[in-house]
């Protein structure tokens, strides 16, 4: 989960390339003040990952609070980053303008804090379902998981549309959820 140091971090300069191409001039603030968070936290982490990645045991035995804060703002590496601030561009950008700035904005803050909550309400399921206290470990950080409530929130206020997942046309309804399972097969980390 340590970053390489002294490397060049191609999905950083990827992303810098993607938000200049849609001029800083047309993302929403609220947007553009997420993006700035998440890349200044990846060039100047608060601390290692591993103290900022949420688990049952960090956050909920250890009652260490602070990293439902910090652990959706650090990503593992520059493509991680990358691909959820694309993410985040693109559906901030559509979103925003929809419901206001303010509004987005207390969404953001609330989905931030609620996901680690609820990962760690489903890891500590896996433990008792499974009887496998391992899953009290496993340790999470990065965006993922507001862009998927984004993501739902998007289909609610643009129904009827079709997305393609992994080359199937599925509705935008339904296209969340098939994302959601196909990123855990591709990418169970």
């Amino acid at each position: 989960m340590q970053r390489r140091q002294g490397r060049v971090n191609a999905g950083l300069l990827l992303l810098l390339y993607q938000i200049s191409q849609v001029g800083l001039q047309n993302i929403p603030s609220v947007t553009l003040g997420v993006l700035a968070l998440n890349i200044f936290l990846y060039l100047n982490p608060v601390r290692p990952l591993p103290e900022v990645c949420i688990s049952v045991n960090e956050g909920f035995y250890k009652k260490n609070w602070q990293r439902l804060l910090l652990s959706p703002v650090h990503h593992a590496d520059d493509w991680h980053l990358y691909y959820n601030m694309i993410s985040m561009l693109w559906k901030g950008i559509m979103l925003e303008k929809k419901l206001k700035s303010i509004w987005f904005a207390y969404i953001i803050a609330v989905f931030s804090v609620l996901i680690g909550v609820v990962y760690m309400v489903l890891e500590f399921m896996l433990v008792k379902i499974l009887d496998d206290p391992s899953y009290e470990m496993n340790c999470a950080v990065g965006f993922s998981g507001v862009l998927f409530g984004l993501k739902v929130l998007n289909n609610h206020y643009n129904p009827g549309r079709v997305s393609s997942v992994l080359g199937l046309q599925i509705s935008s309804k339904y296209a969340c959820w098939v994302e959601l399972v196909a990123i855990h097969l591709i990418s169970p980390g």
